[in-house]
């Protein structure tokens, strides 16, 4: 079974991976990794389960059904943060919010802090929780054109600490902010098996990953 990873962030694929790693026969391929024309592309649904659904399918027709790649299935994967101090700013809008998608990961973290400082104080409006929705796309038996589609959602509630608390994962800055409930560490100081347990990404890909290995 031949999986694509839609999406060109480098530190999602190698969670996304991770997690799936074990699947009887499995192999996933970065989408980073292909030569693609997807200018024409929009990121603009109003979920995160309508992104990730775009992300897959987009994918899915653009090197599948017209360039001929020989993907079995195309995952496509929309995460998010909401905080109580930034009540509706984030969410779907998170990497292209404040200092926007195209500023580093540390540029953006720092106008994300400032904010915090700001808007949120030393601990009242720090609360924060993470939303994933994964996504998977193949061939339907209902017709032609059409897509089978199944969603994996994750959810994990925590706080936005008072500072940076440990070096800035590629692709993932918040993770060296966020602190999920119950936990000792932020997300990026946590061991792999520790942060699959608990991640909205891990929860979300943890049960695709179920769900393909059925179909292995």
């Amino acid at each position: 079974m031949k999986i694509l990873i839609a999406t060109k962030n480098k530190g999602k694929y190698g969670e996304i991976a991770g997690f799936l790693a074990g699947v009887p026969g499995l192999e996933v391929v970065f989408l980073g990794d292909l030569e693609v024309e997807d200018e024409d592309f929009k990121e603009d649904g109003d979920t995160h389960e309508e992104n990730a659904y775009k992300k897959a399918s987009y994918y899915f027709d653009k090197l599948v059904r017209e360039i001929g790649h020989d993907f079995d299935y195309v995952v496509g994967e929309d995460s998010g943060i909401y905080v109580e101090a930034l009540a509706d700013e984030l969410g779907v809008e998170t990497r292209r919010w404040g200092a926007g998608h195209d500023a580093s990961d540390e540029k953006w973290l720092e106008y994300f802090m400032k904010e915090m400082e700001v808007r949120a104080g030393s601990v009242a409006g720090r609360g924060a929780k993470f939303v994933c929705n994964a996504c998977l796309v193949g061939p339907s038996g209902a017709g032609i054109g059409e897509l089978m589609r199944e969603h994996f959602e994750g959810e994990t509630p925590g706080v936005i600490v008072g500072e940076i608390a440990s070096e800035v994962l590629p692709g993932l800055p918040l993770s060296s902010v966020f602190l999920a409930d119950g936990a000792e560490e932020v997300y990026s100081m946590l061991g792999r098996e520790k942060k699959n347990e608990i991640s909205h990404r891990g929860q979300a890909v943890s049960k695709l990953k179920e769900y393909l290995t059925l179909l292995s």
